[in-house]
C-alpha cells in the first residue's frame, strides 16, 4: 500500500514503499511469462518407392517340365525416413522380398499348364492383393504384383498356333466386310433395276451406262417378263378350278379373281374381248 505524508499546504504526497534488502540487491523480479501449450507432434512422413525386379523369378509349371517367368514389381513404403533412405534399404532387401513372393506363389504355379501364363498371372495378383510385408510398420514394407510369361520353349511352340489363328481371324473379318459391301451393293442395284423396269425407254438408255450394265439389265427384264405369263396361267387355273367344282362365288375365289385382275392390269396383260 502507498503511504502519504502531510505538507504545510495541507496536501499529501505519496511516499514510496519501503523496499526489502533483497529487492535492493537483486532488483524486483519480472512478472512470470505464461507458458504456451505444447504444439502437437507432426504427423509421420510416409514415402514410397516403386521397384521393378531386375531378374524374373522362375517357378515350375504343371508337370515340372517348364518354368513360368514371374516378373515382380514392388511398391515400398517407409515412415519417418527420407526417400533416399527408403530406396537404399529397399535395394538391400530385394532378395529377401523375392523369396517372400516366390514362397507365396510356387504352389499355385504348379496348378497351371505351361501355356496358361495369362491365367496364372490373374490368379497370382488376386492372391497377392492386399498383403504387405513385413508386419512391423517401423520397417520398410512392400506390396507386390506380378507379370507372368511362359518359358521360351513354350513360346516357340505357341507361335505357329497364333500365326494361324491370326490369319483365320483376319480372313474371317475380311469376308464379313466383303459380305456387308455385297449386301449394300445388291440393295442399291435392286432399287435401281426396279425403278427402271417400268420405264419403256430404259432398255435403250441402259446402254449409256455401259455395255455390261445394259446386258445385265436386258436379261433381268427378259426373265421377269418370262415369269409373268406362267404366274398368270396359274392364277387363272386356280380361279377356274374353284368354279368347276360348282362351289359358287365365295370370298376365297373372289379374292383370287381380284388378285389376278390386278396383276394383269399392272403388267398390261388384260385380255381384250373381241
Amino acid at each position: 500500500m502507498n503511504v502519504y505524508s502531510s505538507t504545510t499546504a495541507g496536501t499529501q504526497v505519496p511516499v514510496p514503499q519501503r523496499r526489502h534488502w533483497w529487492q535492493s540487491l537483486f532488483g524486483t523480479p519480472a512478472p512470470p511469462v505464461p507458458t504456451p501449450p505444447p504444439l502437437p507432434a507432426p504427423a509421420p512422413v510416409t514415402v514410397s518407392f516403386r521397384q521393378d525386379a531386375p531378374h524374373p523369378l522362375l517357378v515350375p509349371a504343371k508337370g515340372d517340365a517348364f518354368d513360368f517367368r514371374v516378373h515382380p514389381v514392388y511398391v515400398w513404403t517407409g515412415r519417418r525416413m527420407t526417400f533416399e533412405e527408403l530406396k537404399y534399404r529397399a535395394e538391400r532387401y530385394l532378395d529377401w522380398a523375392g523369396g517372400i513372393v516366390r514362397e507365396r506363389i510356387i504352389d499355385v504355379s504348379r496348378e497351371f499348364e505351361p501355356h496358361r501364363s495369362h491365367d496364372l498371372e490373374r490368379v497370382l495378383n488376386d492372391r497377392l492383393a492386399g498383403q504387405r510385408w513385413p508386419a512391423n510398420e517401423s520397417l520398410p514394407q512392400f506390396t507386390a504384383h506380378v507379370r507372368v510369361s511362359p518359358d521360351d520353349r513354350v513360346r516357340d511352340r505357341l507361335r505357329p498356333y497364333w500365326e494361324e489363328r491370326i490369319r483365320l481371324e483376319c480372313e474371317h473379318e475380311l469376308q464379313k466386310i466383303r459380305a456387308r459391301h455385297v449386301d449394300d451393293l445388291t440393295r442399291r442395284w435392286c432399287a435401281v433395276l426396279q425403278a427402271l423396269e417400268a420405264d419403256p425407254v430404259t432398255m435403250h438408255a441402259a446402254r449409256l451406262t455401259g455395255e455390261q450394265f445394259a446386258e445385265v439389265f436386258r436379261r433381268y427384264v427378259d426373265e421377269r417378263r418370262a415369269t409373268v405369263p406362267e404366274l398368270v396361267t396359274l392364277l387363272r387355273e386356280a380361279v377356274r378350278g374353284h368354279h368347276d367344282l360348282n362351289l359358287g362365288p365365295s370370298e376365297y375365289t373372289e379374292a383370287w379373281d381380284v388378285a389376278l385382275r390386278t396383276y394383269e392390269r399392272e403388267h398390261g396383260l388384260v385380255q381384250r374381248t373381241g
